[in-house]
């Protein structure tokens, strides 16, 4: 059958174990310091792992797999975990009452979207078109990026700059993150796949005039050499007076 299951990328994975303590499945173990997908039928597609993994190794993907089975998942745990473990299962089921393929706030989703205009109350609509939004839960795979134009935005320009919605995001898929607070280090790898992967129209990087947010650039564009692209990469630099430079 074909459903949602978790895939990792052994590539990524540095074996931290921050996946195998969020699967409350018990879905995953680390094996010669990789995380591996212990049994098909214990991965019940929902991605607690996913927002875990600092490493950006973990993803949701549909494929042929065999079913989620609730019951077998049960007895593994408590085999080899006791009956907390089983207990702990049991209250993950309710929070994910939702469809499976992530967790309330990291589970991918597409939105329609009118056309970037007024809506005659002063209020510009929202143009975001996907959740979620943030470099480390998104996956590469996520439909939306597929022939899209992708804005990679610093956090703070959609604070700044307040035409941001209907001058910069508008008809895009977007991409958030922060070069001077994050590990920036996994993004590379992610990055370089959404390009690789999706054949994108266009790749804009908006970011911050201020020095640090310069390490947004050059993430594109070691992204873009790495994945063997010559697509063409606009820069937007928004002032810290919320004028574009």
């Amino acid at each position: 059958m074909k459903r949602k299951i978790i895939t990792i990328d052994e590539n990524l994975c540095n074996g931290c174990g921050q996946c195998v303590v969020a699967c409350a499945e018990g879905a995953i173990e680390i094996v010669d310091g990789k995380a591996k997908l212990v049994k098909e039928q214990f991965c019940d597609g929902f991605g607690d792992c996913v927002g875990q993994c600092p490493q950006g190794a973990m993803f949701i993907e549909e494929q042929e797999a065999e079913a989620f089975d609730p019951e077998a998942t049960k007895h593994h745990l408590f085999q080899t975990k006791g009956a907390e473990a089983v207990t702990r299962m049991e209250e993950a089921s309710v929070r994910h009452a939702t469809p499976p393929g992530g967790c309330p706030g990291s589970r991918a989703m597409q939105f329609d979207k009118p056309p970037a205009a007024s809506t005659g109350t002063g209020q510009v609509p929202s143009q975001l078109t996907h959740w979620p939004i943030q470099m480390t839960l998104v996956s590469p795979d996520m439909p939306v990026f597929k022939n899209a134009d992708l804005l990679l935005a610093a956090d703070c320009t959609a604070f700044v700059y307040g035409d941001f919605h209907r001058e910069l995001l508008a008809g895009k898929a977007l991409i958030i993150g922060c070069p001077k607070l994050d590990n920036t280090d996994p993004y590379l790898a992610k990055l370089t796949r959404i390009i690789k992967t999706n054949d994108l129209k266009s790749l804009t990087v908006a970011h911050m005039e201020v020095p640090c947010c310069h390490g947004l650039v050059h993430l594109a564009k070691e992204a873009l050499q790495q994945a063997g692209s010559d697509l063409e990469l606009r820069i937007v630099t928004v002032g810290i007076n919320g004028q574009l430079k």
